[in-house]
């Protein structure tokens, strides 16, 4: 029953939902919204499309959101293969299964993936600290929901192999998705070691959006571990909770 949302779906019609239920809950029209990863591709259509109805404050997340560069992430290289047939794999699955996404992930660096992770906590299982640390991200890591099915093929038609969204050819309600329509405050946070959006994915939306107030930093780490990593509560979330009070009431 999922397979046929996609983007538009969840950009365009959930979260706005979600958004209406907060200001009738905090009783405050205006807002602060981040995304991290996709979830920073929707709230980038959603700030596109909406930029009216009350975001005060957007953080982007490892965003992907240039795909021009197909050289860019090893992901590019898969996807935009005459043999990777996406078509067929909807087809054959409906949603894309969580294990296929995971498998994905994890092999674009499958030694540390599949040894180095296992090495690491072998090496420290007389630490519990470790171990507790260990089994809560292998949790959280693996925790994952199928890819519905219409949302998957536009992510890599229209995303990955089109770049429709930075070429103002991405179409939803019967418009385009125009990035000169942004005009929140925009902090837009990267990762100087990520493996999964490529800092190329996310720094040029910084030309193209109309925020008077926008910032660029890039953070060292992975596109993980900059916001679960063990440092993470020592540099980003300091960084974005001091960016976000300084633009709040």
């Amino acid at each position: 029953e999922d397979s046929h949302y996609d983007f538009e779906d969840f950009s365009l019609k959930f979260l706005p939902r979600a958004v209406r239920a907060m200001q009738r809950h905090s009783k405050k029209r205006e807002f602060s919204m981040l995304g991290w990863c996709i979830g920073a591709t929707i709230v980038t259509i959603y700030a596109a499309m909406r930029p009216d109805d009350g975001l005060r404050n957007l953080i982007l997340l490892t965003a992907p959101i240039d795909f021009s560069d197909k050289e860019g992430s090893t992901f590019s290289r898969w996807l935009n293969t005459e043999y990777y047939n996406v078509d067929e794999l909807v087809r054959q699955f409906g949603n894309v299964p969580a294990a296929v996404i995971e498998y994905g992930n994890k092999m674009l660096k499958p030694v540390e993936n599949y040894i180095g992770t296992y090495l690491k906590l072998w090496d420290n299982l007389d630490n519990p600290a470790v171990v507790e640390a260990w089994l809560a991200m292998n949790t959280w890591v693996t925790d994952n929901v199928d890819f519905p099915g219409a949302a998957f093929r536009q992510w890599v038609v229209e995303f990955f192999r089109e770049n429709r969204l930075m070429e103002n050819k991405l179409v939803m309600e019967g418009r385009v998705v125009d990035l000169a329509n942004i005009k929140a405050n925009l902090l837009n946070v990267i990762a100087d070691k990520d493996h999964i959006v490529p800092n190329c994915q996310s720094r040029s939306i910084m030309d193209r959006v109309s925020s008077k107030d926008k910032k660029l930093i890039e953070l060292k780490g992975g596109h993980i571990g900059i916001m679960v990593g063990s440092g993470a509560s020592k540099r980003a979330w300091p960084l974005m909770e001091a960016w976000l009070s300084e633009r709040s009431n």
